[in-house]
């Protein structure tokens, strides 16, 4: 007798966004360092870039800061920093059509530290590019809905970029 054991599929959520923009404009805003940190992170956040390296096994170490007075006084409540380390493993990068990874989920207080993965396909559609990030949800339904929210926020900072 033989027994299979199926590993159990993570659960997700999912954004989609259009954009009038190139396939090159939108690439470069998660390729480079000028890139990243126009729009990457929560409103009320920024980060700093120290290292992107995007290919299989390259990293993204970068710092999320917490710029907003809001923001602070909601870290400083949470008993996190208002400053946070954090960094990302590339897993995949088919230039200008795919980028996935593993993120580094280690910053949430009394809580050992484990790593989601997101992937973002971007596809031209006439004279715009669709944009669909699924990312994996977090350890509870707490952090799943505060990550959904944080990815809602951050794309709201894309979505301006492209105002025409």
């Amino acid at each position: 007798m033989t027994t299979q054991t199926e590993t159990p599929k993570r659960s997700t959520f999912t954004f989609e966004r259009t954009y009038p923009a190139t396939l090159a404009e939108v690439w470069e805003l998660w390729t480079t360092k000028d890139g990243f940190e126009s729009w990457w992170g929560p409103e009320g956040f920024s980060v700093k870039v120290h290292e992107l390296d995007a290919r299989p096994g390259g990293l993204l170490r970068y710092d999320m800061i917490a710029t907003a007075p809001e923001q602070v006084a909601f870290m400083k409540r949470a008993g996190m920093p208002t400053s946070t380390p954090s960094s990302l493993t590339f897993t995949e990068v088919t230039p200008q059509r795919r980028i996935a990874y593993r993120h580094a989920v280690d910053f949430i207080p009394g809580v050992a530290p484990y790593n989601v993965s997101t992937e973002v396909d971007l596809q031209v559609q006439g004279d715009s590019v669709r944009m669909t990030v699924t990312a994996d949800a977090l350890h509870s339904g707490e952090w799943t809905q505060r990550a959904s929210a944080g990815w809602e926020s951050q794309l709201r900072k894309l979505d301006k970029r492209f105002q025409r």
